[in-house]
């Protein structure tokens, strides 16, 4: 098993430990470690894993079901300009309270600023609209996710998955 498929796999497990019933994933190559171990998860009956070809439609379906059930939700989505497609229900999520777990694929930090593609720099992209963020790669991994922020409002997983993305 490589590194991205591991990373992926303990933060799904500790979504999953911290009592999240469900997660919207908008598929992409780059959250491709992350999309595999939540649907693997969902095979098992974990996880009630929902789809949307759209990260705004994402963002906000996401939105709605954590305002009905009071629970966070997971987004997940690609790298580059798919992060900004969620700026309209993060901030819903930070004025309302609403707990929403955004997980958001990148590139390692070294291809940041390289003119590499889907590079757009997403790290603290949602500002102070977010009660955490957290700039995460397999070097610093195995660490506690800090859900317990999730009480508050939006949280801000940005996930740096190196290639190869799945093994």
């Amino acid at each position: 098993m490589n590194e991205s498929t591991s990373l992926a796999r303990v933060i799904v497990r500790q979504i999953i430990e911290a009592g999240i019933t469900d997660v919207v994933i908008s598929p992409g190559s780059r959250n491709a470690p992350l999309s595999f171990a939540f649907f693997a998860a969902s095979q098992k009956g974990l996880i009630k894993l929902h789809t949307r070809i759209d990260e705004r439609t994402a963002a906000f379906f996401a939105l709605g079901l954590a305002k009905a059930s009071n629970r966070a939700v997971p987004i997940v989505c690609t790298s580059g300009t798919a992060v900004a497609n969620y700026h309209p229900a993060v901030l819903e999520a930070h004025h309302t309270n609403t707990p929403l777990l955004v997980l958001t694929a990148d590139r390692p930090a070294r291809l940041r600023k390289t003119g590499a593609n889907q590079t757009t720099e997403q790290a603290r992209i949602f500002g102070k609209s977010v009660r955490y963020f957290s700039d995460i790669s397999g070097a610093v991994f195995p660490m506690e996710l800090p859900l317990y922020s999730l009480a508050s409002g939006p949280v801000h997983l940005n996930v740096q998955f190196e290639e190869p993305l799945s093994a």
